[in-house]
């Protein structure tokens, strides 16, 4: 692995044992001073208290997207904060602004009022004291980095960072791990690459220097950085249930903490048992050497300056042999190589969408002396059922021909969830061998209407449609207990100047818990999504068209709104055009859309084939408060977690 460490050791950090008490009512007396020792101000030295940059001389900085990403890691703060009096600072990317509300109807910019104060009542509590905003925008869900960092203005994000890391000064950054695993928030992604750039931009005088030269800061280099999540390689495991010197266990202290955020459901939170578990760390990068495990992020320090930073270990050689992954891999594969941590990007197979019942061309990349090899000895493994071709190759190459070599895989027209391709290649008495992750995408054809469909709740008039069956076996978050507990069917019809797109839910209690005026968040009670991709596999969602719709409002009326796509709010002011009905059946109900296509393609060609998706959102707590979050389960015709941001892992339809 490649990690980072000081060429001279420094010193190694003390820890503190208590022994416990052998009488109640001195135990009483220990807790009651210890507390009052706990609560004190650290004593003053002969200079006086702290000033200036020793004011704000900070042990450790958290780098997060949104208000609550502290979540995974909130019991380690609290034991730091509490336990080790340590001076901790968060920088929020966002004020997450664009996230739903269970308390109230603020949303937008006043949204991020509110959560900025319940956060900031959160920190008080884990025992956080500083907070800093970069103020950029949190604009929707995306599981896209790119558009994540285009539309945060990177660089001006990561000067402010910058100027944050060289003014507090920190030992230790933590941060989310920026890896595009398959229902990892974009701005997640973001927030842990901005943190990876910041680590080493604060210690590089060419950087942003005029912070040094007009603001009288200078570069400071911090000793640690660790991604929240174990990955198998230098691991902290922090224990969330030890006892503080007042008694109190941080997991405790977490919970009520997290409970502060009630406009995202957290109220129930205090002494959750999720918060109760150990809580992992990824080192990924060190100015001292670091062991192979350890339950101490600050094990070895402090150390002093100044820092004279050097790789440790090698880099790990390229794999002969890989699959080429879908790009938003291939960009973090690059990004982790100039960064430095290869190791970390090295762990993950290429995952790529194959759509069901057809060839599907992927491609496998011969690294070093491979692509001189004689591929007659390429065998590929799929799963039962499945197509690869070739399997094996025939012929051979010329020597220096292969970079890459195409592949033809064709899903059984049923396939479900992720399946492995193996692919190995004998070459000169060695085996090389490769690992993809393919994930089936259903596809449909979809026929002309042969007459206007009726738009009433019936089914005149959409006899040649097609029929599509999401079971419950199609899950991509929570559960369904059965068919009736939530299921569907969809029936897709075209004209030439619409999409035509009935959906009737089975649920066996409809919630419409929400009011007129909070049409957004359709996620938060029954609803169903309608997803649109004009590109048929697009890395994010800014060209696409996503709308929610909400069956029954509090008044009985069906509403729908456009989330996460190019323009969004509700249909009246952001879909001109759009059409939906919403009836009533004996058990559960029934949708039906007429989708503009211009609302899609503008002035474009209609394609042949689009990207296409229903999501169904089912909750069963028939007594909900207005607004609040009840959902439960969330079932989809291409499933899979996150999917609502990642159109590239959508279904396929091709027009008739």
């Amino acid at each position: 692995m490649t990690a980072w460490y000081l060429m001279r050791p420094g010193v190694g950090s003390s820890q503190s044992t208590h022994s416990p008490p052998i009488f109640a009512m001195v135990s009483r007396l220990i807790v009651v001073f210890l507390v009052v020792v706990a609560l004190a101000p650290r004593p003053a030295s002969a200079e006086g208290p702290p000033q200036g940059a020793a004011f704000l001389k900070t042990d450790l900085l958290g780098v997060f997207a949104h208000p609550d990403d502290e979540t995974g890691m909130a019991a380690t703060l609290a034991r730091y904060a509490h336990g080790s009096y340590k001076v901790i600072a968060h920088a929020y990317i966002t004020r997450g602004e664009g996230g739903g509300n269970m308390v109230g109807t603020q949303a937008g910019p006043a949204l991020g009022i509110l959560r900025e104060a319940e956060l900031r009542e959160c920190l008080r509590i884990l025992g956080v004291r500083y907070a800093y905003f970069l103020n950029q925008e949190d604009f929707f869900y995306t599981e896209s980095l790119a558009a994540s960092l285009r539309k945060w203005r990177k660089e001006e994000a990561l000067e402010q960072l910058v100027r944050l890391v060289r003014t507090l000064r920190p030992e230790i950054v933590v941060t989310m791990n920026p890896a595009p695993n398959p229902g990892q928030h974009g701005h997640h992604q973001a927030a842990g690459v901005l943190a990876t750039e910041a680590f080493s931009a604060a210690a590089d005088p060419g950087l942003f220097p005029e912070q040094l030269s007009r603001e009288g800061l200078a570069p400071w280099q911090a000793r640690k950085l660790f991604y929240n999540g174990a990955s198998g390689l230098h691991m902290t495991t922090i224990a969330t249930t030890e006892p503080l010197p007042d008694g109190r266990l941080p997991a405790d202290i977490a919970g009520e903490a997290l409970s502060r955020h009630r406009s995202q459901g957290f109220g129930d939170f205090v002494r959750s048992p999720w918060l109760r578990r150990p809580q992992g760390f990824t080192l990924v990068k060190s100015a001292i050497p670091p062991e192979p495990t350890s339950s101490d992020l600050f094990d070895g320090l402090p150390i002093p300056d100044p820092i004279r930073l050097k790789e440790f270990a090698p880099r790990p050689l390229d794999p002969a042999m890989t699959f080429v992954p879908r790009p938003a891999l291939v960009a973090y594969q690059q990004w982790a190589a100039q960064q430095g941590i290869t190791h970390l990007s090295a762990t993950y197979p290429a995952d790529l969408p194959v759509v069901v019942g057809e060839a599907n061309v992927i491609e496998l990349q011969l690294h070093s002396d491979l692509r001189a090899a004689d591929l007659s000895t390429l065998a590929l493994e799929a799963p039962e059922g499945w197509s690869v071709s070739p399997t094996p190759f025939r012929g051979s190459a010329r020597r220096g021909d292969f970079t890459r070599v195409p592949l033809t895989v064709t899903p059984p027209a049923g396939a479900l969830g992720d399946s492995e391709l193996h692919a190995r290649l004998s070459f000169r008495g060695t085996e090389a061998s490769a690992m993809a992750r393919l994930h089936p995408v259903p596809k449909a054809r979809i026929p002309r209407a042969r007459r206007d469909p009726a738009f009433d709740g019936s089914l005149a008039g959409w006899e040649n449609a097609v029929v599509e069956t999401i079971g419950t076996n199609r899950t991509w978050e929570g559960r369904a207990n059965n068919p009736s507990d939530c299921s569907a069917t969809f029936r897709v019809l075209h004209t030439a100047r619409e999409l035509l797109v009935d959906v009737t839910v089975v649920d066996d209690v409809v919630v419409s818990n929400i009011q007129p005026d909070d049409i957004k968040g359709h996620w938060r009670s029954d609803s169903v999504e309608i997803c649109l991709d004009p590109q048929a596999g697009s890395e994010n969602t800014l060209g696409c068209f996503k709308v929610g719709i909400f069956p029954f409002d509090t008044t009985g009326k069906v509403r729908a709104a456009r989330d996460a796509d190019a323009r969004q709010g509700p249909v009246e002011r952001t879909a001109p055009g759009f059409r939906v009905i919403s009836v009533r059946t004996p058990d559960g109900y029934r949708i039906q859309a007429a989708i503009p296509f211009s609302l899609i393609l503008g002035d474009a060609r209609i394609p042949r084939r689009l990207g296409f998706n229903v999501l169904v959102y089912d909750g069963d707590k028939a007594n909900a408060a207005p607004g609040e979050n009840i959902n439960e389960c969330r079932l989809a015709w291409s499933p899979r977690s996150g999917v609502q941001g990642r159109p590239d892992d959508w279904g396929r339809i091709d027009l008739e």
